[in-house]
């Protein structure tokens, strides 16, 4: 068991639904020793990548991501969930929907700061049904960018999204990859993965 799963079992609590709720550590309350180690794990799956910037999705992606570019030494650009007044008008979007949330979002990217050259790792926190990757990698081929790699901090293993994303031949690497729930035990499963 990786240090994220140890964490998830330690601190993690099911909910009806399928859902886990790990906000007293990483996506409401964040223990930041533990996202320097996620950045530091993420660096070591990509560093064979010629990364150029990290690409997320507000909000909880952010605070995964934001370690990651760190350890790479390069730019952070997340996906707005709403335009801004501030944004302009020359964006890229792309509709997603939040397995979480139960909604649809618009996400914007500013043309200013993403183009044709940039060789991008997509971050995120969570991994259910793909849409939110789905979103980030058009934005991407709408400006022309390289996606190089995907990094998930936990995979829904169960849910469909981590094999429709890498059936598109992407390289997507998850850090756990929950495969069952029980609600009633309280017990999680996790995905036997190769040692990297």
């Amino acid at each position: 068991m990786n240090f994220l799963e140890e964490r998830i079992v330690k601190d993690g609590v099911l909910k009806p639904g399928n859902i886990v709720k790990v906000d007293s550590f990483l996506n409401h309350q964040m223990d930041v020793a533990l996202l320097d180690e996620i950045g530091r794990e993420f660096h070591r799956r990509f560093a064979d990548k010629q990364i150029t910037k990290v690409l997320t999705i507000e909000a909880s992606g952010i605070a995964i991501a934001y370690p990651v570019a760190r350890e790479f030494g390069v730019p952070l650009l997340f996906a707005k969930k709403s335009k801004s007044a501030n944004i302009g008008d020359d964006m890229y979007t792309a509709e997603v929907e939040s397995f979480t949330h139960k909604n649809k979002n618009q996400v914007v990217v500013s043309k200013q700061f993403l183009n044709a050259g940039d060789r991008l790792l997509i971050i995120d926190d969570f991994l259910a049904n793909g849409c939110a990757l789905q979103g980030l990698i058009a934005i991407a081929e709408s400006a022309g960018a390289t996606v190089e790699g995907l990094g998930i901090a936990i995979e829904k293993g169960f849910q469909m999204g981590g094999k429709i994303i890498r059936d598109m031949g992407y390289h997507l690497e998850s850090l756990a990859i929950i495969e069952g729930l029980d609600e009633e035990t309280g017990k999680i499963t996790f995905r036997a993965q190769e040692e990297q």
